[in-house]
């Protein structure tokens, strides 16, 4: 279940109230006048199923409520309400399978914005890979792989395509172009110090039994990322977060870009190359995985979103 609060002017009130009380996935409807400072109008708070939220949305965006006041929706953990389940039973459909258009591009939106953190997380997640893939550790390369941020703009990309948002295609776009050669060129600076300081004085790219896969660019290198950004959308999608750090672990993005660095500063050209390419494999696959994903959305049929731009919001 779901919280809405909707913050509306005095004069779009019984609007609200009228679209909200005609839903049967709507409950625990609390209409609070003038109670709203800044900006001033009404409260009206609600309990909502899953399934109702995007349509509830679309409703409260056509009467300019986003405009003129404000709307927050928020998860519940519990909700013991005879009333609720109720409402749950009313509306057709599994929650899992609800997609709510708003949070998944406010979502996206928010985790690709090109950022110091997202640099930081990227350039230390690429600083673990090559570290893990010079000493032949896979458990050090699995947690780069953890630690890496790089599914949000991946995400991103994935929704603005199928949306035709130019603007998240952009950010997501940008996060990626500018994060991954950033965190690769200091990468190499970093890898320069460790050869001045001596600190990788016996170690080679040669042997890498537990950590080959990084550069072996294989059938199954496409089918995993396709695999993963399926994964990775549906985990969005149905509001499972839990799953995503199984996307994060099955995808071989931020050690091929550090494993390329590493590569091209020990001169190992065929290695660098390769490594590249396992990048970009799985790059493509993911977003393409995650657009099919998306495409094959029931709520994404249903109301017609795919193809249609959704701004102004």
């Amino acid at each position: 279940m779901l919280h809405l609060r909707v913050l509306c002017p005095a004069d779009r009130s019984d609007q609200v109230r009228r679209l909200l009380l005609d839903d049967p996935g709507i409950t625990h409807l609390i209409v609070l006048p003038g109670v709203a400072v800044r900006p001033p109008g009404d409260v009206i708070e609600a309990t909502l199923t899953r399934e109702c939220g995007d349509r509830v949305l679309d409703g409260l965006a056509e009467l300019g409520v986003d405009h003129t006041g404000g709307i927050t929706l928020e998860a519940l953990d519990t909700v013991l309400s005879d009333a609720a389940d109720a409402a749950e039973a009313a509306v057709p459909g599994d929650p899992a399978d609800a997609v709510i258009w708003d949070e998944l591009i406010a979502r996206t939106g928010e985790d690709s914005r090109l950022t110091v953190s997202f640099l930081a997380f990227l350039t230390i997640a690429c600083l673990l890979a090559a570290i893990g893939a010079i000493t032949n550790s896979p458990v050090t390369v699995v947690g780069a792989m953890v630690l890496g941020p790089e599914f949000g703009p991946l995400a991103a990309l994935a929704v603005g395509l199928v949306l035709r948002r130019g603007d998240l295609v952009r950010r997501g776009g940008s996060a990626l172009l500018v994060g991954f050669p950033v965190a690769m060129v200091i990468t190499v600076l970093v890898w320069l110090v460790f050869h001045l300081t001596g600190l990788l004085a016996g170690l080679s790219l040669d042997n890498l039994s537990q950590v080959d896969f990084i550069y072996k660019v294989g059938p199954f290198s496409l089918i995993i990322a396709l695999l993963a950004g399926a994964a990775g959308m549906l985990s969005l999608t149905s509001a499972k977060s839990g799953a995503l750090v199984g996307v994060f672990i099955s995808v071989t993005t931020v050690p091929a870009a550090a494993f390329a660095t590493v590569a091209v500063v020990e001169a190992r050209w065929d290695r660098a190359l390769s490594s590249v390419v396992q990048l970009l494999v799985n790059l493509v696959g993911i977003v393409l995985a995650a657009v099919f994903v998306l495409w094959l959305s029931p709520s994404a049929r249903k109301h017609g979103l795919v193809g249609r731009r959704l701004s102004g919001r």
